[in-house]
């Protein structure tokens, strides 16, 4: 059992890069908020909204296996994080100057990019924090804190849609908050130099060996998930389209995801440590559900898809890195979470994709390629359990 002294320096860790990813997700989820209305509004159609959506994806998730591997390797987990926080944020507010869907699409790209670079050096740390006050207690703390800037953000941006009605004024408020992301990540390497212990507990050889059986289950299920969620990019395309929810309220729907995602993270953290990973199989059952409301009816209907994509968000981001931690050896989590998210991204990469292909042919084709996806998903969760 852990000392409560390493308990309390583990808790101060977790809490202090919470803080940091409340203001990250205020940050990047307000400009994913209105990416594809943005796009849209710069002449971009359905298909290239998908294809941009994808490739951020692909950007932010495809390249974290390199970036995790040299984190562990190094052991410089600090510097790939303030790397990758840096090009994730200042992106944003550079949106402000894009002109032309091109040079929009860019700089969507690179925040994702920016994620990827940061993302598997600060779970493998979050995770070392877990193995004193719970893996998923932790995740599921780092994720309502992370989705509760991920509710603020839209909020902000329908805000400065109402008073301003211009997207490029949106995106220049957020440099406040990317401002106050990498002064808050400042303090929390001051107070933890060498990343909350983790280069003390572990020597800087990274052992050899393969990952195990349930490993390349989870990661089947995860790229299962990725290739079936829809983008919410594209979900706003599809509200402004056919204006099934207005310009205004766009963000807010999102924002009420977010805050779905923020208590059902928590909730799911808290689940997965008492009940085991059978909690899974409800979370992405109900998480499946949500394309067939947002596409397929009007405003009631689409807000509870909301809700249920919010619940499958705050799913993803709570368990799969906390089941994965409970499979893989502490001295390769970093290359582990990056070799997984870069399945992940492939997965929502070409889903996405697809998705925005299908939807300029057939809205019913695109829900069952969805919802077809994401159960299959389900057997390989009792697979890894089992396993």
């Amino acid at each position: 059992m852990a000392s409560p002294s390493l308990s309390r320096l583990a808790f101060r860790f977790v809490l202090l890069i919470g803080i940091v990813n409340l203001f990250a997700d205020l940050t990047y989820e307000g400009a994913r908020s209105i990416n594809g209305p943005f796009l849209g509004s710069l002449g971009a159609s359905a298909t290239i909204v998908g294809f941009v959506a994808g490739f951020g994806e692909l950007a932010g998730y495809g390249v974290r296996s390199i970036f995790g591997y040299f984190a562990d390797k190094t052991r410089r987990y600090w510097l790939f994080v303030f790397a990758g926080y840096a090009m994730n944020m200042l992106a944003v507010p550079a949106l402000a100057l894009a002109g032309n869907w091109p040079l929009a699409a860019t700089l969507m790209i690179l925040e994702r990019t920016g994620r990827a670079i940061r993302k598997p050096a600060t779970e493998a740390m979050i995770s070392h924090a877990g193995k004193s006050i719970g893996q998923g207690w932790v995740f599921g703390l780092n994720e309502a804190l992370d989705q509760t800037g991920a509710t603020m953000g839209p909020l902000i941006a329908s805000l400065v849609l109402y008073v301003h009605g211009n997207y490029h004024h949106a995106f220049a408020v957020f440099l406040i908050s990317a401002l106050l992301c990498l002064g808050t990540l400042a303090v929390a390497r001051f107070f933890h130099p060498d990343s909350g212990e983790v280069e003390k507990k572990f020597s800087g050889t990274l052992r050899a060996g393969r990952f195990s059986k349930p490993y390349w289950f989870y990661m089947i299920a995860g790229a299962l998930i990725a290739a079936g969620f829809a983008d919410f990019s594209l979900v706003a395309f599809h509200f402004q389209k056919t204006g099934i929810v207005s310009q205004n309220v766009i963000p807010i729907f999102y924002a009420v995801a977010m805050a779905t995602g923020a208590v059902t993270s928590f909730l799911f953290g808290w689940l997965l440590d008492k009940a085991g990973s059978g909690i899974l199989l409800p979370a992405f059952f109900l998480s499946a559900l949500s394309v067939p409301c947002l596409f397929a009816g009007g405003f009631a209907v689409a807000l509870a898809g909301m809700l249920l994509w919010g619940l499958g968000m705050g799913a993803q981001d709570s368990m799969l890195k906390a089941v994965l931690a409970g499979v893989t050896p502490p001295e390769r989590r970093g290359a582990a979470f990056g070799l997984f998210d870069t399945g992940f991204g492939l997965a929502w990469f070409a889903g996405s994709a697809a998705m925005g292909l299908l939807y300029d042919q057939s809205i019913t084709a695109l829900i069952a390629f969805s919802v077809v996806l994401q159960l299959l998903a389900l057997p390989f969760f009792v697979l890894a359990r089992k396993a």
